[in-house]
């Protein structure tokens, strides 16, 4: 059962979770109530989780207004699907869309022979354009936060996209206090991002609190790794290719953030339970993204990939 929310609780008397966790509801709710047809976007990580959570709580008993929406590159790793199947479908009962480039896998493309710009666009930037384009969703809700990398840093709670749903930094409206602006034009579009002053940290310290459940993929465990370009990457299917001399190897890993699964280097941990990957984020000065191999192709890819679409 969700718990009572902390909305009502006496601001002198909130700890700085109740503040976060008020802050999200109340703009799940402004969603609700300003837009027509609102989606929010689905991935499984622990930021989804967190956001499935708060909107649960913002709507209980009812279930949230709004379906979910995975875009599957087809190279998720095999438990992160397992995870969405089993939690948001059968456990909770929710809708929840799944949209593929359709084009994309006719031709063939992967994470091995094309490059991290145009696997990107055409496996995750496109399949969401799609989406928000057929569905004519006007607020994808995201679970994006400010302290993950600095485009990031740069968006609004209500960040406005045209109706090439481009985003255009300079061109972003003021946001005083909790007033948020969700005029829109049709074809244009809002992302919102409830989770936009939320750290890494608050986020596990908020899944140990609430009892949040995880995709396996976070705790450590042993898992067939391979040494590349400095990353380990998972074996997580026959569709991994190894390179010459590769051999894989059983590591005890973590991943610390979940993308696709031959691009996403894991961590090596003995972190096995939530409270224990708190410790060790406590004692670490490592970013949370230095896994992920979509965000170095350039200097400032993120922002590039943001201003074309892109999550």
């Amino acid at each position: 059962m969700i718990p009572s929310t902390s909305t009502n609780v006496d601001h002198l008397t909130m700890t700085h979770l109740n503040a976060l966790e008020a802050e999200s509801i109340y703009i799940f709710r402004e969603v609700a109530e300003s837009f027509e047809n609102p989606v929010l976007l689905y991935s499984m990580g622990k930021d989804s989780g967190v956001m499935l959570h708060l909107a649960r709580k913002a709507f209980f008993p009812e279930k949230p207004p709004f379906p979910l929406l995975h875009v599957d590159s087809t190279w998720e790793f095999r438990e992160v699907i397992e995870f969405r199947e089993k939690y948001a479908r059968q456990q909770l009962g929710l809708e929840v869309l799944v949209h593929i480039n359709q084009e994309g896998v006719e031709a063939g493309v992967n994470p091995f022979d094309y490059s991290s710009r145009i696997y990107t666009d055409i496996m995750r930037t496109q399949p969401l354009k799609q989406a928000l384009t057929q569905h004519r969703f006007d607020a994808a809700i995201g679970g994006g936060r400010r302290d993950e990398e600095r485009s990031r840093a740069k968006e609004r709670v209500f960040s406005f996209r045209d109706n090439n749903h481009r985003w255009e930094p300079k061109n972003q409206r003021p946001e005083l206090w909790e007033l948020y602006n969700t005029w829109v034009h049709r074809g244009e579009s809002i992302r919102v991002f409830p989770l936009s002053n939320w750290t890494e940290f608050d986020i596990w310290q908020y899944i140990l609190q609430e009892n949040i459940p995880l995709a396996p993929l976070y705790l450590a465990q042993s898992r067939p790794m391979v040494k590349r370009s400095g990353d380990w990457i998972m074996v997580d299917d026959d569709r991994m290719r190894l390179e010459l001399g590769e051999q894989p190897v059983m590591k005890q890993v973590r991943f610390r953030t979940l993308g696709c699964y031959p691009v996403t280097g894991a961590l090596e941990s003995q972190a096995g339970s939530v409270a224990e990957i708190i410790d060790e984020l406590v004692h670490s000065s490592a970013s949370e993204r230095q896994g992920r191999a979509i965000d170095r192709d350039e200097e400032a890819a993120m922002e590039r990939k943001k201003r074309e679409g892109y999550f």
